[in-house]
């Protein structure tokens, strides 16, 4: 239990007609409703609610991770009907603990292994409640005078750790597809050989089919989706072939991107990935800008999964180019383990987010007179009203330094290498690549199955039974609770990924989760072999 302080603090230094007069609950009385809560009574269930936090992170490790219970009987504990009366506060708390944890998937535990989410540090759980409280609206500097401070003073920061100039212009969004959005939008404005803001794609002098340029099978689905959203067509992304390393082939690129333009398309953008989604891939950053400079692009990295890699020095030499950058995507809720939602932004020249993002109107005042008071970020992004999410950015890099963060960076990657030895070490299993970040992909494939040169099955029938297999050991392994991992697809073949951006992820961790894929791997592939021999016999009698 966390102890209770004695004594009024809260009420200390407000006059006593001033301080709020207990209530009996929401629906209590005649006349005007008063719902905020007397002084003490708030603090009761404040520190009844940290016990419960406390509870909770004190059991995760122990918890499943995904809840065992049908998915009908989850929506069956919440089919109530719509309060028309009042509860107690201290009782909605605790159906928190007794009805929601228990049905619910905890991603801050330290086997959950999939996707890319931040593991959620507790300072910053703490820093949302505050921000929560207080509930400004970080869009206009005349009512957010200290939340916008923190927010410019937190995205230098950001950029100091990513070795992005200091004087870049940015934002907090919520997370890597609004940011790569944003960006793409701030290219198109920015590129285009037409007054897109004005007249947008319905210009009636448009010239060709703009298009932009990713890493072919490593290129993060929201530059895809963005340009959807942005109604170029998802084919305006075209897809750049990789190297041996899953890494963007720059001669590639270069060619591509002048036999489109003798096609009559219009290239604007090129995105680079830093850390890609299925092998941490960092593309050659700085061979692109060159190619981005030589032929006027955009130059835009997606470093929503990995950018912060570069705070490392042993890594720094892997993001040369990174500070050329027209603009950077970075997601403090993956890699620095924040709480969502929390994406960024990074554009080098803030006066082309005011040019993308500008719009005013009559009831918000004008926002470039001299008596304007902070940044107007509403301005400066596609939100009007905006949460506070920079303190917990601020608190947890307080709090932790960029010593701490290396400390954690290097956790995680000592993790991955790790997993890589034993993987390399087991005959049933493949590794795909060496590890550059903390996203790897790998594969269950006995020795018995594969092709003459160890590689991929030959036949198409053994690939698509390799491919089953791993989709089977993922499921049954989800569905334990022991761990959970996922699936995706590296050239054509089904394989396991992992990430392993949790702040509690430890060796012990990596160990017992791959010793659990290993007899899962076991268990389905020895029934699966003899059902299909046993198939094979019954068709030949």
């Amino acid at each position: 239990m966390v102890p209770r302080p004695a004594g009024r603090e809260g009420t200390r230094g407000i006059p006593r007609h001033r301080r709020a007069r207990p209530v009996r609950g929401a629906t209590a009385g005649q006349g005007f409703l008063r719902v905020d809560l007397p002084p003490a009574e708030f603090r009761r269930l404040g520190y009844h609610a940290i016990d419960l936090l406390a509870s909770y992170y004190a059991t995760l490790d122990r918890r499943p991770i995904v809840p065992r219970s049908s998915l009908r009987s989850i929506e069956r504990a919440f089919d109530e009907p719509l309060p028309r009366r009042g509860q107690d506060p201290r009782r909605i708390l605790d159906a928190w603990r007794d009805r929601v944890v228990p049905r619910s998937a905890h991603l801050g535990s330290p086997r959950f292994l999939g996707y890319v989410h931040g593991s959620g540090l507790q300072i910053a759980a703490l820093a949302d409640a505050l921000a929560a409280g207080q509930n400004p609206n970080v869009a206009d500097g005349r009512i957010s005078p200290a939340e916008s401070a923190i927010e410019a003073r937190v995205m230098r920061w950001l950029a100091a750790m990513i070795g992005y100039p200091e004087t870049a212009g940015g934002q907090l969004l919520s997370g890597g597809m609004a940011a790569n959005h944003a960006a793409l939008l701030v290219a198109l404005r920015s590129r285009a050989p037409f007054d897109s803001a004005a007249d947008g794609l319905q210009a009636r002098r448009r010239p060709g089919r703009l298009t932009l340029y990713v890493t072919e099978q490593e290129g993060h689905v929201t530059i895809r989706r963005a340009a959807d959203l942005l109604n170029l067509g998802r084919s305006a992304v075209r897809e750049v072939p990789y190297r041996t390393d899953f890494t963007m082939d720059v001669e590639a690129l270069a060619r591509t991107v002048d036999a489109d333009r003798r096609a009559g398309d219009v290239p604007f953008c090129v995105v680079a990935q830093a850390g890609s989604i299925n092998v941490g891939a960092i593309d050659p950053l700085a061979a692109i800008a060159r190619v981005c400079r030589s032929r006027g692009l955009w130059f835009h990295v997606d470093g929503a999964s990995g950018a912060f890699g570069a705070l490392l020095p042993e890594l720094r030499p892997r993001y040369a180019g990174l500070a050329r950058a027209d603009s950077v995507t970075l997601d403090p809720h993956k890699w620095l383990y924040l709480p969502k939602e929390c994406g960024g932004l990074l554009v080098r020249d803030e006066a082309l987010l005011r040019r993308t993002f500008g719009m005013e109107a009559d009831y918000l005042e004008r926002q470039d007179r001299p008596a304007a008071v902070g940044k107007n970020y509403r301005s400066l992004g596609p939100q009007s009203s905006r949460g506070f999410r920079a303190l917990k950015v601020w608190m947890a890099l307080k709090h932790l330094g960029t010593d701490g963060y290396t400390r954690l960076f290097r956790q995680n990657l000592a993790c991955v290498a790790r997993l890589d030895r034993w993987i390399r070490d087991d005959p049933d299993f493949r590794a795909l690549h060496r590890p550059t970040l903390y996203i790897y992909s790998f594969q269950y494939l006995p020795a018995d199955l594969r092709g003459p040169d160890g590689g991929p099955p030959r036949s198409r029938r053994t690939r698509a039974y390799v491919d089953a297999l791993n989709r089977a050991i993922v499921d049954r392994t989800n569905a334990s609770g022991e761990a959970f991992l996922t699936t995706t697809e590296v050239e054509g073949a089904t394989v396991l990924r992992v990430s392993i951006c949790n702040h509690r992820t430890t060796v012990a961790d990596v160990r017992r989760v791959f010793r659990l894929l290993k007899r899962t791997g076991e268990s389905v592939d020895t029934p699966a072999r003899r059902a299909r021999l046993s198939a094979a016999r019954t068709a030949l009698a």
